[in-house]
């Protein structure tokens, strides 16, 4: 068995959410037929909070600590998913998205994550983290007439999504890789503090 695995920390989206934001990405699917993007299956869509890449199963007990630690310091809150993006802009599109809007216990808690992480080892992003749900991939062999269409799209899709998403617990995820697209596996689940009301 191999002692170190691919992982993550997300939001996991309920499946409700997951279902109408698929409806969405087969609308763009349509629109871009013929355009090599792999599109991201709607079962997969999360929100990332921090990727932690090549993770060791020493380290595993560890990661899980500080998911149930920094979580419980965090109360239940809502964020609300909005319009398609693209990085690293909309000219030369690589990865296309969704924007989150953020509130600031989700900021907090992606913060707190990445310090306490870092201190094993696994390095902070160089970028802001720009809290968004990735929905696909753009080849980059892909030809100039594919990416202004591309392109095109983004300066003109209005999703008009109004999709909100309760946040009650993190998810640590193991990701593995397979020809037809990523697998994610729940490795540990961290419920948010609860409600003065529910306690």
């Amino acid at each position: 068995m191999s002692q170190v695995l691919r992982a993550f920390i997300a939001i996991e989206l309920p499946s409700g959410v997951q279902q109408r934001l698929g409806r969405v990405i087969q609308r763009l699917q349509d629109q871009l037929r013929g355009v090599a993007i792999r599109w991201v299956k709607p079962q997969n869509l999360h929100l990332t909070l921090k990727f932690l890449g090549e993770v060791s199963l020493n380290n595993l007990e560890l990661i899980k600590e500080i998911l149930a630690r920094e979580a419980a310091q965090v109360p239940s809150f809502e964020f609300s998913i909005g319009e398609l993006g693209a990085f690293p802009n909309a000219k030369r599109p690589r990865v296309l998205w969704l924007h989150v809007t953020a509130p600031p216990p989700l900021l907090a808690l992606q913060r707190s994550l990445d310090l306490q992480t870092a201190r094993l080892g696994y390095l902070s992003e160089e970028r802001e983290y720009s809290p968004h749900l990735t929905i696909g991939r753009v080849n980059r062999q892909i030809s100039q007439t594919e990416l202004n269409r591309i392109t095109l799209l983004l300066q003109e899709a209005h999703l008009g999504l109004d999709e909100v998403v309760s946040v009650t617990f993190l998810t640590l995820f193991r990701s593995d890789l397979h020809p037809d697209g990523s697998v994610y596996t729940p490795l540990a689940v961290a419920p948010l503090k609860k409600p003065l009301q529910e306690r």
